[in-house]
């Protein structure tokens, strides 16, 4: 019953984005498909997990590669066939100039914290190469890329989150806890938001 966990975030992703259109429930309901069945199992993996590490330099490496993903897209945006209609879509999604400022923190301070735990700590694993969590991890970042990029772009996109994945992983096994997964969790997220943000108001 462990593996038919991530089946729940995927539909919930997939009901909030192409049935409701609405981005803040798509995240509320994402988390909530994840926190309910952890709930449910009793999930052994204690909270503390979130905020443990034991090197500084895995924490500041991760922050510098998460934050190297905003980066790129911000300056390279071009490169990725964004949809020419993107504006419209974000707009569609309730993410209006007024909530775009509760959906970036929501996003970026709970956002990292669920995910962490859920596929580096309770569906993770200690094995040094890819492993099937790596995959379900980024596999559903392609209904959130559907139809506002192009198919070369969602191969990319997925490549490099089952690559992240693998790598937060790794650094949890290597520290003995999720914190240092966590903050470059964060630093992808925001500065990923705030590329997209600052790029649709150009457009």
């Amino acid at each position: 019953m462990k593996w038919l966990t991530p089946v729940l975030p995927y539909l919930a992703v997939a009901i909030g984005l192409f049935w409701l259109h609405h981005a803040l429930f798509t995240l509320l309901a994402f988390h909530l498909a994840i926190v309910l069945p952890l709930l449910f199992a009793r999930s052994p993996i204690s909270i503390k997990i979130l905020f443990k590490s034991t090197d500084l330099r895995w924490m500041v490496l991760s922050l510098l590669l998460g934050g190297s993903s905003g980066l790129t897209l911000y300056f390279f945006w071009s490169y990725f066939g964004f949809a020419s209609d993107l504006p419209a879509q974000v707009e569609s999604l309730g993410l209006t100039d007024s909530a775009w400022l509760v959906f970036i923190a929501y996003f970026v301070f709970v956002n990292p914290l669920i995910e962490e735990y859920f596929w580096r700590g309770y569906l993770g694993s200690p094995a040094k190469s890819l492993y099937l969590s790596d995959f379900l991890y980024a596999g559903f970042h392609t209904l959130i890329l559907w139809n506002r990029v192009q198919t070369g772009t969602i191969i990319y996109s997925l490549t490099v989150l089952v690559l992240a994945g693998w790598f937060w992983r790794q650094l949890a096994r290597m520290n003995g806890g999720l914190l240092a997964p966590v903050l470059g969790h964060m630093a992808a997220d925001f500065t990923i938001l705030m590329a997209v943000f600052w790029r649709v108001q150009k457009l």
